[in-house]
């Protein structure tokens, strides 16, 4: 099947170079349509891997503009077919009037992924490269770079074709027992050998798995939630942490009333702030409903920055009701804010020593608490919150060798395998029969398989993994 001709702007337009990519069996010939070599030559007679400088011109003849066309031959392309790049002037009209000549030749706009779509179809990439292509364009900072080039690379791949391996070799033999059931005695399959392959297995499967979770953090930005009382400094501190005002500041109870996003990077790691409404007894209702909202992000937040402020300290009781979530795996950072207001009592000083003294107990015990006093205001004690939001971010150092889980995708199918692999050793435990036991390893096969494309049949499957894709990749 001869597969049409697609181009779209491999870059955005108004710099001082554009590139148009062209790619389908027919690409060449059409960019010969426009093009006019300076050497008089046909690209169609050009060798693969090589540049040509000429011009494109319009209908009646006329320059559009001085070109430079790169030359790939199938398969030695990104799409594994026929392909050109005509790099011109980045100007919006020069590269619209060549877009708009390949169109009138025969050629096709391209939709979102196609040229990585096509790469997957022509087996240039696994289905989890292709997908590392979209992170890779989408890396917000040093960590997310590294992890999807290291997906790009193959590094998951790699991990998954070696677990795949061995279970295709043990799978081949326990089907092998069923094709001579009559001699119930024959055991191809070593259980024993088998149990420890599957045990090993199941342990790598449940790291990548749990990898996700710092994979994600990192790809989204870890979520921090600022919660505390009404006028306590919580949009105070947001617009610090951003380095603008992105949250409006009054001395008015209440005056947020819903939630406010925003990420920022420190050190390196992409953290997720969550400024909520300020938590007291209220009748408005939808100052209320704002609370509401603010409970809910806690539960969803890693890390939970609880303000307190030296003018107006909260109850023992609040501060017990926040300090619960520590129980839930939260990590809690109290915040002292407002050292830049005179204190008005005693309070004022053994607070200041506590937070120190709090910091080195719980670090040493290993706690997820922290205390820090500050001014959100000045702008005080803002590098000592940064560092202790990245320490108990607990990000670990990423290398393009780390193999992380960022996709929900495979997320979902490692925990499928992970199922299947735990009814194998059930099944084992069981003494249950070799057909069983091979249906659950067909099983695990599927899930992995999923994950690089080797089962994926759905066309729908396929579509949703490429609709986010950019045009012209």
């Amino acid at each position: 099947m001869t597969e049409e001709c697609i181009c779209a702007l491999a870059t955005p337009a108004g710099g001082a170079i554009g590139i148009i990519r062209l790619s389908g069996d027919n690409a060449i010939t059409i960019t010969d349509k426009i093009f006019t070599a300076a050497n008089g030559k046909k690209l169609s007679e050009a060798k693969a891997n090589t540049l040509h400088y000429g011009e494109v011109k319009d209908k009646n003849g006329n320059t559009i503009d001085d070109v430079l066309v790169s030359v790939f031959k199938a398969p030695h392309s990104y799409t594994g077919e026929n392909s050109t790049e005509i790099s011109c002037h980045g100007s919006r009209y020069i590269l619209q009037q060549v877009l708009q000549r390949l169109i009138e030749v025969g050629c096709r706009q391209a939709e979102p992924g196609e040229y990585t779509r096509r790469a997957y179809l022509n087996g240039k990439m696994d289905l989890s490269q292709a997908e590392a292509v979209a992170d890779l364009i989408a890396s917000t900072n040093k960590a997310t770079h590294k992890m999807a080039l290291s997906q790009l690379k193959g590094h998951f791949s790699n991990e998954l074709s070696l677990l795949r391996e061995k279970l295709l070799k043990m799978n081949s033999l326990l089907e092998l027992e069923l094709d001579f059931s009559d001699h119930e005695e024959l055991e191809f399959a070593d259980r024993s050998e088998l149990r420890v392959l599957a045990e090993e297995i199941e342990k790598k499967v449940l790291s990548l798995a749990h990898s996700f979770e710092t994979g994600n953090a990192l790809k989204q930005g870890v979520p921090v939630a600022i919660v505390g009382k009404t006028n306590v400094g919580k949009s105070t501190l947001l617009n610090r942490l951003l380095h603008e005002d992105k949250a409006i500041v009054s001395d008015v109870h209440g005056t947020t009333r819903d939630v406010i996003e925003d990420t920022t990077i420190i050190n390196g790691i992409t953290f997720r702030f969550i400024d909520t409404a300020g938590i007291r007894k209220t009748e408005d209702k939808v100052e209320k409903i704002g609370i509401e909202r603010a409970y809910k992000k806690m539960d969803e937040a890693k890390i939970i920055i609880f303000i307190n402020a030296y003018d107006n300290p909260i109850a023992p009781a609040e501060y017990h009701k926040i300090m619960q979530y520590g129980a839930q795996g939260k990590k809690i950072v109290v915040v002292n804010n407002k050292l830049d207001i005179p204190p008005t009592d005693k309070r004022f000083a053994k607070l200041l020593a506590l937070d120190a003294n709090a910091n080195l107990a719980e670090k040493e015990k290993g706690s997820s608490y922290r205390a820090v006093s500050m001014s959100a205001k000045l702008g005080t004690g803002i590098d000592r919150l940064e560092k202790l939001l990245v320490e108990l971010a607990d990000i670990p150092e990423i290398t393009e060798n780390d193999v992380i889980v960022t996709s929900a995708r495979h997320y979902e199918a490692l925990r499928k395998a992970n199922e299947s692999l735990e009814r194998v050793l059930e099944s084992m435990d069981m003494d249950m029969s070799g057909d069983i036991i091979a249906e659950d390893l067909k099983m695990v096969l599927e899930a992995l398989g999923e994950i690089t494309g080797g089962q994926i049949s759905s066309q729908e499957t396929l579509n949703n993994i490429f609709k986010h894709f950019c045009i012209g990749k």
